[in-house]
Parts: C-alpha cells; structure tokens; sequence
C-alpha cells in the first residue's frame, strides 16, 4: 500500500497551488489532505467522500477545492489565494470501506513573500 503525494513548493502570498496523491494497494472509500504546521497538531484540510460529498475546514472554505478520479484512485487538493497561515507539511489521507487508514508521506507547502 502506498500513498505517494506531489506539488507542494514555495509561493508567494495570494498564489495557487496542486497537491496530487496517488493511491496504489488499495481501494481507497474516503481520501482527503491533512496539514501539521510548526507547534501545532495535524488538522483535516479537505475530505471527499467519493460520491460527490466533499467537505473543508473553515479556514480554507473557497479558497481550496478537493477533487478526485476514482479510476485512477487520485485524489488533488487545488489551493488558490494561499495565505502565510497555510504552510505547512500537507499529508495524503486514505480510508477504506473497511475502516483501514493510510497517510502519505507528506509534501511541503510554504507560503512566504
């Protein structure tokens, strides 16, 4: 089982960015992006459920778009109007139908000017 996840970087306040996470091993139910930044404990960012239901956290509402191809088991996380406050190490999130998680191995975003 593995998640392999892509397109984190270095932009500038008010910039975009693409996370990609692949899933191979498994069959993934639920799959969403998780974020930990300096001091703090890792948050949910987005999830999607698989079947059009998709869901954020507060601070990222409009701004961040979950998105998936279920054939292709990938999930993206498209993060528009990033802010200082989004950086950190984002991490690929996998559940499947029988309740067995998965995490990624975590890709740098950092937003600075």
């Amino acid at each position: 089982v593995q998640l392999q996840a892509s397109g984190g970087g270095l932009v500038q306040p008010g910039g975009s960015l693409r996370l990609s996470c692949a899933a191979s091993g498994i069959i993934p139910s639920i799959m969403g992006w998780y974020r930990q930044a300096p001091g703090k404990q890792r948050e949910v960012v987005a999830t999607s459920s698989g079947t059009g239901h998709t869901a954020y956290t507060d601070s990222v509402r409009g701004r961040f778009t979950i998105s998936r191809d279920n054939n292709k088991n990938e999930v993206y996380l498209q993060m528009d109007t990033l802010k200082s406050e989004d950086t950190g190490l984002y991490y690929c999130h996998a559940r499947t139908s029988s309740g067995d998680r998965y995490w990624g191995q975590g890709t740098q975003v950092t937003v600075s000017s």
